[in-house]
């Protein structure tokens, strides 16, 4: 009688959660005690995730322009349906994933380096600011940590401006701190390509360095960065860069969407050596949900593209690397919208299916609100308080050699 009672709890509970915004929470018949659990937590708490391209999808396919679709619907059915470049975002889904707090990407791709990297993050800068905008029920823009809180208290997903990629500052500490006034509030010091002043994660993979990690203008940039408040954000940069940051950098750093370099040994994820620093750093690495950064060994790691990742093949990274950092240094960085197919967990629909999985794994609820929430938020108010207490430290006007820049057939260095 008791296994017949419990069993038609489970329906019921199953229905409750399957039903909402006509989607399905749990298509992967998630344990559905611990499912209700998982969302109990996110709906106390704000589950941020610190890197989500939609803008960039938006440029790609609009162009830029926000009136060619309505984020309040399945985005599914704007996007041209690509099998390589699926749409993993929008209304409906966030609100059935319980996301509570976005750092949206403004990312320019590598190859408008030296030419109009800066204008193409002004571009995305100012698409996200438009789509924020134009769904105020919806999302709620904030530069600081606090608002996060404030947003969701209002019901509202808290949405920030991250920068995806240092050659969008055009080698210019002045233009890093406007982008910083225009709401910037991380900088990816490279992309997949070095910058004028950083060495990327490729330098490492090829054992190419040029700078050994950050030049001495790159350690201008991030002295520059902690002055103005801004999180120093070390994925897809170089072993010998994030080391350089990690010594130079006196506020807390993030990666924003990279996972562990133990269990899926790319060279854009953080090596244990690195997550053993992350405490003494106080910073917070946010675990990236794309397969080919879960789901790999030696021998596949740069090949198939077609892998899948499952839920428990990500919760195993998020346990490895709370094993070698403890709770309080780990985040979520999905990536969605930036990346194709991303296995189990597919679009920001699913992530009470993860911590579902980590508390059928052990996590105290403590440990899942530090995931979801508190550890993010330390490392914005610490970046904050830094701030603050350099605020009688004036700008630093050092600019670039213009030997150090290798394309300067863009660059003009008079102004008469």
């Amino acid at each position: 009688m008791a296994v017949a009672v419990y069993n038609l709890l489970c329906l019921v509970l199953v229905l409750y959660i399957d039903v909402g915004e006509g989607l399905l929470i749990n298509d992967l018949n998630v344990d559905t005690i611990n499912l209700q659990k998982a969302i109990n937590v996110l709906s106390r708490i704000p589950l941020v995730d610190g890197h989500n391209d939609f803008a960039w999808h938006v440029q790609i396919v609009y162009d830029g322009d926000i009136t060619k679709f309505d984020m309040t619907k399945d985005m599914r059915k704007y996007f041209p349906w690509d099998p390589k470049h699926p749409s993993q975002t929008d209304v409906p889904r966030i609100k059935q994933g319980h996301l509570g707090a976005q750092m949206w990407s403004a990312y320019s791709p590598c190859f408008n380096q030296y030419k109009d990297a800066v204008e193409k993050g002004l571009d995305q800068i100012d698409l996200i600011k438009r789509f924020i905008n134009k769904y105020p029920k919806n999302f709620q823009y904030t530069t600081t940590a606090d608002g996060i809180m404030a947003a969701f208290n209002g019901g509202k997903v808290a949405s920030m401006i991250g920068m995806e990629g240092g050659h969008m500052i055009g080698s210019s500490l002045a233009v890093l701190r406007m982008f910083y006034e225009l709401g910037v509030r991380y900088l990816t010091l490279t992309h997949s390509c070095n910058t004028a002043w950083a060495d990327n994660y490729k330098a490492t993979r090829y054992n190419q360095p040029v700078f050994y990690g950050l030049s001495p203008f790159g350690e201008r940039v991030v002295g520059e960065m902690n002055r103005l408040g801004m999180m120093i954000d070390l994925a897809h940069v170089a072993l010998d860069t994030m080391n350089d940051a990690l010594d130079i950098s006196i506020a807390p750093v993030i990666f924003s969407h990279t996972s562990s370099f133990a269990l899926c040994p790319h060279r854009r994820n953080a090596p244990d050596e690195i997550l053993k620093r992350l405490p003494v750093n106080g910073g917070i690495i946010m675990v990236n949900l794309y397969p080919n950064f879960i789901n790999c060994t030696l021998d596949t790691v740069y090949g198939d593209d077609n892998r899948t990742a499952s839920i428990s093949q990500v919760a195993d990274h998020l346990d490895h690397i709370k094993s070698i950092t403890g709770p309080d240094h780990i985040g979520l960085g999905a990536d969605f919208d930036g990346s194709d197919n991303f296995g189990e967990i597919s679009d920001v629909s699913k992530y009470p299916l993860l911590f579902a999985e980590l508390i059928a794994r052990g996590w105290p609820e403590v440990d899942l609100e530090k995931l979801a929430y508190r550890n993010f938020y330390r490392v914005f108010k610490q970046v904050e308080k830094i701030r603050d207490s350099l605020s009688n430290v004036e700008p630093d006007d050092t600019h670039i050699d213009i030997k150090d820049i290798p394309d300067q057939s863009c660059i003009t260095t008079k102004w008469t």
